[in-house]
């Protein structure tokens, strides 16, 4: 070797040694087609059985080729880096189309080599099998992918096949999984399986644990990345089904908001850990999806949600559950006040939400979960308040924030909820409706309930706005003492509810007048009431309540307890024997025919009458025996009577007073500007209403055809 050595260097000083390269270069090229052979043979064999035990056996193969011709080390490092680059670029313009799907598919099989003791025969060179054991089952395969330059050429196929493991694992093992947090599985697996794997692609030659830290600092830091964005991809898809299932799912909200310490390690694997475990920070804020959460969400919403065939009650709750995900998320808020309001107005143009609302504030039992956890303090509703610049607390608003988001808007849920509308008073007014409704329900004098929730309701709203509900509370305290009066002067059947008539919410009133004996306990009690009370006389709501009665027909006795409208049926009964339909609506004059009907199917069912034509009825004063098969009747649909009007209803009846004023300034006037007719109605009595509950009342108007509308002016239609 030492005559060798002296050889090159008097070829070198004699010039020389370019060509002798070049002479060998070219005799190597010469014997190029035995390794284009053998490619071929290999390639074929994985097209044809798919299997990478052939690619593996063909880069064995092309190694030992690269070692026979390889220059000795002694002519230096010239003549070897020329001879590896013409290698290495024969071999890459030999490869066919199919060799970049083989080797992804052999980068990918390597991951199941990391756990394995014993490697497969195909990642072992035949005429190594029975040498030495190597260090790690793939380090042999690696070891010739650098060799070859492989390596270096594929290096972006080799960060895909990682990127590609790590969505497989996470899709595989996190989808619905809310349960529990995943971030610190998945940190244990990027451990124990990512971190190995990457050594050997990313840092074989590393001498040292800062060298390997070194090495892994650009890579892990993207695989690291693209694990919290696999895992927020994931839960941004579920998280309408997340928010559904709260707090249950909680977990789930945590994996999009969690910060991990970087404790210490000392040896080198762990040293790697940390590297990749320090740089997990809140996944939603690192991988910046916070704009993709609000676009899902939103067109889950609108899909799932925000339609006519969901129920206003599961709206709320669905909204309630939004609310209080996305403070897990974002305590600031600013992704709740991008994705709700779509909710919110949507939630306006229902009827009924502030009746959904109202009844939840009082635990009314047949409205299902309440919107409130029982667990929050009860506080005042809180009011937007402007900053407060000389607070030492005070922080600017968020980066992505719009411009009418603000920091210190309402944090409870109560207040978020009664912030929807622009004022309170429409919630007041729908909560002495409610309790109108309670109150009249109540059979055995105990309004304890109800006193607990107007004191809880007087924190809320203020004692101020809930004066009218102690009066109402009081009015039926002094109802019952004033009945045990009059009873016991003259005792009688009759335990009306006596109310005060300015203080409670409008009734649904009806003409009709009690008949017969009915009629006659009404007037005693009232003329007992008189002397009790002379100031004061009552006016009787004859369709609200109930009335017990015992009906004596020849063979029976037919006990039951219906509405004052039946009562009056069964009461002309005892009068005539027969009655049509007709007689009866002539008879109780501004009663509806289908309420009649109702009520006379009532006695049908109970076997005191039936119908003998259509729409003729009469008395059975020794009951009938039952057809074997009776034909089956369909009872005309009737709402069930409501005994005080609801808040919407009743700022109708108060509209339609104002609409003589309105009537009378385009009569006066002419065409006016929706502003000019809003500066005018502010002088009639009462008038509180906004310009777009103005806009409102006035295209409803519109479209009864009462009024035009052209270029922004109103005016009468002619």
């Amino acid at each position: 070797m030492h005559q060798v050595r002296a050889a090159f260097d008097l070829v070198g000083k004699s010039r020389m040694l370019s060509m002798l390269l070049e002479k060998f270069l070219e005799d190597m090229r010469r014997q190029q087609h035995l390794i284009e052979r053998e490619v071929r043979h290999h390639m074929s064999e994985y097209e044809s059985s798919g299997k990478v035990n052939a690619i593996v056996q063909m880069i064995f193969r092309l190694v030992s080729w690269y070692n026979c011709w390889k220059p000795i080390t002694e002519l230096g490092p010239t003549i070897l880096s020329a001879y590896t680059l013409a290698f290495q670029t024969h071999i890459f313009s030999i490869f066919p189309p199919s060799f970049s799907r083989g080797f992804k598919e052999l980068i990918a099989s390597t991951f199941a080599l990391v756990d394995t003791s014993c490697p497969p025969p195909w990642a072992i060179p035949r005429e190594l099998q029975s040498s030495e054991r190597s260090p790690r089952p793939d380090y042999l395969l690696w070891i010739a992918c650098e060799t070859l330059g492989l390596l270096e050429r594929y290096e972006s196929l080799i960060s895909s096949v990682c990127y590609e493991h790590i969505e497989a694992y996470v899709n595989e093992t996190c989808a619905r999984k809310w349960d529990e947090p995943m971030v610190p599985k998945l940190r244990d697996w990027m451990t124990e399986k990512i971190v190995p794997w990457m050594i050997m692609p990313y840092a074989r030659g590393a001498r040292s644990a800062e060298e390997a830290r070194a090495m892994l600092q650009g890579v892990g830091s993207r695989f690291d990345y693209h694990v919290c964005k696999t895992l927020c991809d994931l839960r941004i898809q579920e998280i309408f089904d997340i928010i559904i299932d709260y707090p249950d799912s909680q977990s789930a909200l945590q994996d999009l908001k969690v910060a991990s310490s970087r404790p210490g390690f000392e040896d080198f694997d762990q040293m790697i850990v940390n590297r990749v475990r320090g740089r997990l920070q809140e996944c939603l804020q690192r991988v910046d999806q916070r704009s993709q959460l609000v676009v899902t969400l939103r067109k889950a919403n609108k899909k799932r949600l925000l339609h006519p065939g969901a129920d206003t009650k599961d709206i709320l709750t669905q909204y309630v559950s939004i609310i209080r995900c996305l403070r897990v998320i974002d305590p600031p808020g600013v992704l709740l006040y991008k994705v709700a309001d779509p909710i919110r107005k949507y939630l306006r143009e229902r009827p009924d939400t502030i009746r959904c609302i109202v009844a939840s504030l009082v635990g009314d039992g047949e409205s299902g979960e309440s919107l409130v956890d029982e667990n929050e303090p009860i506080q005042p509703l809180q009011q937007m308040q402007a900053d407060d610049f000389t607070d030492p607390n005070w922080e600017p608003e968020p980066i992505d924030a719009g411009p009418d988001f603000r920091t210190n808007k309402p944090s409870d849920v109560i207040s978020t909820l009664v912030s929807i509308y622009d004022s309170k008073d429409l919630f007041v007014k729908e909560l002495q409706v409610l309790l109108t409704q309670r109150l009249l329900a109540v059979r055995d004098g105990n309004y304890e309930r109800e006193r607990r929730n107007i004191e809880i309701l007087k924190i809320r709203f203020g004692e101020a706005a809930l004066q009218v509900c102690e009066v109402m509370l009081r009015d039926m305290t002094d109802s019952r003492r004033i009945d045990q009066h009059v009873q016991a002067q003259k005792e009688g059947p009759l335990h009306p509810t006596i109310i005060s008539r300015h203080f409670w919410p409008p009734l649904q009133t009806n003409s009709f007048t009690m008949p017969g004996q009915f009629r006659e306990i009404q007037e005693t009690y009232a003329r007992e009431y008189h002397l009790f009370k002379p100031d004061k006389r009552l006016y009787w709501l004859s369709h609200l309540g109930t009335i017990h009665l015992d009906i004596e027909l020849q063979d029976r006795t037919i006990s039951a307890e219906v509405p004052p409208l039946e009562a009056s049926i069964a009461e002309f009964f005892s009068q005539k024997d027969t009655w049509t339909v007709d007689e009866l609506v002539t008879e109780l004059k501004s009663v509806e025919k289908t309420a009649i009907l109702k009520a006379l199917n009532t006695w049908i069912d109970l076997g005191v009458i039936k119908e003998e034509d259509e729409n003729r009825f009469k008395l059975l004063e020794i009951a009938e025996a039952a057809p074997a098969k009776a034909p089956a009747r369909h009872a005309p649909v009737v709402e069930e009577v409501t005994p005080a009007l609801v808040a919407q209803q009743q700022q109708a009846e108060q509209m339609k007073v104002f609409w003589k004023f309105i009537e009378g300034m385009l009569t006066n006037l002419g065409s006016l500007p929706l502003a000019r007719i809003q500066s005018m109605l502010k002088f009639a009595p009462g008038y509180d209403r906004s310009i777009e509950q103005l806009a409102e009342f006035m295209e409803a108007a519109r479209r009864e055809g009462l009024v035009t509308v052209k270029d922004g002016m109103w005016k009468l239609q002619q």
